[in-house]
């Protein structure tokens, strides 16, 4: 398997907090290779792969993939774009402490977290903001709550997992305002 020798950088932040929007000036200035394992899922299932057709059927059933299938399915994503890639932002994963584990041992190093700190109230707002013009059935005030909930619950065991590797954004601000914040912890980073 060929080395993954760029910077891999996990983002965390919870629904709302304007990760997927620094992701994409991340990549815009950095020429980073935004990875979402909920996109590399969904294109799978749309390939007409075997392994598609089988994602399906356990998304059907309301099961979670395993771990093994969303992990090659990152590593052959990060392997097809290493070539034209100064980094990598993996969106979405860990969601656990095992599969964090698990990357490392079978992918990369982790260079850093990016933590995308947001109270709640914002998170809230924000969504129910983009709601009225999503179109996301995902959107209302009551899954918000569970998917904050949810947030919560996974994401506390991670942090402490990777401690000093935690770079704590605080984006209530605007966008500008938190990529300021965004590109000091990338430039210094000794990745």
């Amino acid at each position: 398997m060929a080395e993954i020798n760029v910077p891999v950088i996990f983002v965390i932040g919870g629904p709302g907090s304007g990760k997927g929007t620094q992701c994409e000036k991340i990549v815009q200035k950095y020429g980073f290779t935004h990875l979402s394992t909920g996109d590399l899922l969904r294109d799978e299932c749309k390939s007409g792969s075997e392994r598609g057709a089988r994602l399906v059927e356990i998304m059907k059933k309301g099961q979670l993939v395993p771990n093994e299938e969303v992990l090659l399915l990152l590593k052959e994503a990060m392997l097809k774009n290493l070539a034209n890639s100064n980094g990598f932002l993996i969106d979405g994963y860990p969601r656990e402490v095992g599969q964090a584990i698990e990357f490392e041992k079978q992918v990369s190093k982790c260079s850093f977290l990016l933590f995308f700190d947001v109270p709640d109230d914002i998170m809230k707002q924000r969504l129910m903001e983009r709601g009225k013009t999503s179109g996301r059935a995902d959107d209302n005030e009551e899954t918000i709550a569970k998917r904050l909930l949810t947030f919560h619950n996974h994401t506390q065991p991670i942090l402490d997992h990777y401690g000093d590797k935690v770079k704590k954004i605080p984006a209530s601000g605007t966008v500008e305002e938190i990529f300021a914040e965004v590109t000091k912890v990338v430039d210094t980073c000794k990745c």
